[in-house]
């Protein structure tokens, strides 16, 4: 779980504020003395010193995947935030700021799923992703099981597919997916703008939106006969 270690953002880089455009990965400033140049990140890449020990890169392989997680989760966070407190003006921070707004989603959907508290620091990003759709026990289960047995992303993947082909067959037989459909642009962004506006996972708004349609529709053709009737 994330605790009283959280740093504020200023205070990620060990190394400090950034110098010329780069910052030092800061898992390198305890390496010895003969691997002190440290790794430099760059707007567009690692600068990476020639003598760097084998230690010191795998030290900084670690630091980066702690960066990418961290990254995707605060993400996530900021969209969450951002469509519930600025729901007219978030859609031009996220162009303003250059980014990806598929892949906001994406991480704005697992944050949602998961309370600050119930994220689990040992485990990756994408370790909550691959059980984001289930319970919140079905997730506190099977995290609790890949931080015991110390799972990879997709052995805990293959984990959950087997249990759910073991416990669901029928489910998963019965199950359908919906075909694929082909819509003009500007409907598709109609649809996503009222998903967002209603702070639903577009998907999610998706299936609401289809069950009501055919609940009135079902409720609309059982009533037509009793009206025949009494006319």
């Amino acid at each position: 779980m994330l605790g009283p270690e959280s740093k504020q953002i200023h205070d990620f880089y060990p190394s400090g504020a950034p110098r010329n455009g780069c910052v030092a990965l800061g898992d390198l400033a305890a390496a010895p003395p003969s691997a002190a140049r440290p790794i430099m990140i760059t707007p567009v890449g690692l600068r990476i010193p020639g003598d760097l020990s084998f230690d010191g890169w795998e030290r900084a392989g670690r630091q980066l995947s702690r960066i990418v997680d961290s990254t995707a989760w605060c993400l996530g966070d900021w969209l969450v935030y951002g469509k519930h407190k600025y729901a007219d003006r978030y859609l031009q921070a996220i162009q303003m700021a250059g980014l990806d707004y598929q892949t906001l989603r994406n991480y704005a959907w697992v944050a949602r799923r998961f309370d600050l508290g119930r994220r689990r620091d040992g485990l990756s990003f994408q370790h909550h992703a691959e059980v984001a759709s289930l319970t919140p026990d079905g997730q506190d289960h099977w995290l609790d099981e890949a931080e015991r047995h110390g799972w990879s992303r997709n052995q805990l993947r293959r984990h959950v597919r087997a249990s759910r082909r073991d416990l669901a067959p029928a489910a998963a037989a019965s199950a359908a997916l919906l075909p694929r459909v082909s819509v003009p642009n500007d409907r598709f962004e109609r649809w996503q703008a009222a998903a967002d506006r209603s702070s639903t996972d577009f998907e999610e708004w998706i299936v609401a939106v289809l069950d009501r349609a055919a609940a009135q529709t079902l409720k609309a053709e059982s009533a037509a006969p009793h009206r025949s009737s009494a006319a």
